[in-house]
């Protein structure tokens, strides 16, 4: 897996619109400045094999897409219902070798119930092996039985900002996912370039590879953020840097690196 850094959704404000080529779809112009894109509206509503195929076929050889499952699995049924999954993994894999990552976000109601989480997650990985990401907002989520579960499924847990779960990373996992949704207020906050800078060097650090997805999208910061932090990690003129220290302005402490 390559690390990726991106947005969640591809709309282009007209604001934004000059960062981007002038011709192709929102898609075709996002993914000639980006390597990968987290799909949003897979979660409020299913998606036929043939848009995900078309998506696939507008894009790069080398483009990746994040997708989010449907709050038909984690908000309506509380991942008591499995019967669907099939079918809607199967519509998703027409994306082919560009399918990247399944998300699973949870409600910050849904607390971690053994059986049911163990039910559920046997079921997707029935049938999708590839990258499992999952964003937990209930802190039982980062119970000692929760992230054992959560390790023997191979599943990523979600680096949230603001976080939601502290402490519950799994250092086992070979790759990270990380969502900055916007702080102080969520959506809407743009990152400073002292927040971005750090994120840059925690990235300098890491030994595994990443998705980087910004969330704050409301007023377009989302793509800003995102462009100056591949900036950043393209220019390979900066050096490695030691661990960075606790930054306030965040929501959380970076107590150990990202990667």
């Amino acid at each position: 897996m390559k690390s990726v850094v991106g947005t969640a959704g591809w709309s282009l404000p007209a604001n934004q619109k000059p960062m981007f080529p002038s011709e192709g779809t929102h898609l075709q112009r996002y993914a000639q400045v980006f390597n990968g894109v987290e799909i949003n509206s897979s979660f409020y509503r299913d998606h036929q094999a043939t848009t995900y195929a078309k998506w696939a076929a507008s894009t790069p050889d080398d483009f990746l897409f994040s997708v989010k499952l449907s709050r038909h699995f984690t908000i309506d049924t509380r991942l008591r219902e499995t019967e669907r999954i099939e079918g809607v993994l199967g519509a998703i894999s027409a994306l082919g070798k560009k399918w990247g990552v399944l998300l699973v976000q949870l409600p910050p109601s849904l607390t971690f119930e053994a059986g049911t989480a163990a039910k559920f997650f046997g079921e997707v990985r029935e049938h999708y092996r590839g990258a499992l990401a999952l964003e937990p907002r209930h802190p039982s989520w980062v119970s000692s039985p929760a992230l054992k579960l959560i390790e023997s499924y191979d599943i990523t847990k979600v680096e949230a900002d603001p976080e939601s779960c502290p402490g519950g990373a799994n250092p086992r996992s070979s790759w990270r996912y990380v969502r900055w949704h916007g702080s102080p207020e969520i959506y809407k906050s743009r990152y400073s370039e002292v927040q971005i800078q750090q994120l840059a060097n925690d990235l300098r650090l890491m030994e595994k590879p990443a998705w980087i997805i910004f969330d704050n999208t409301t007023f377009g910061y989302a793509l800003e953020n995102a462009s100056e932090l591949k900036a950043l990690l393209q220019d390979t003129s900066l050096s490695r840097v030691s661990a960075p220290k606790k930054n306030p302005a965040l929501g959380r402490a970076f107590k150990t690196p990202f990667f």
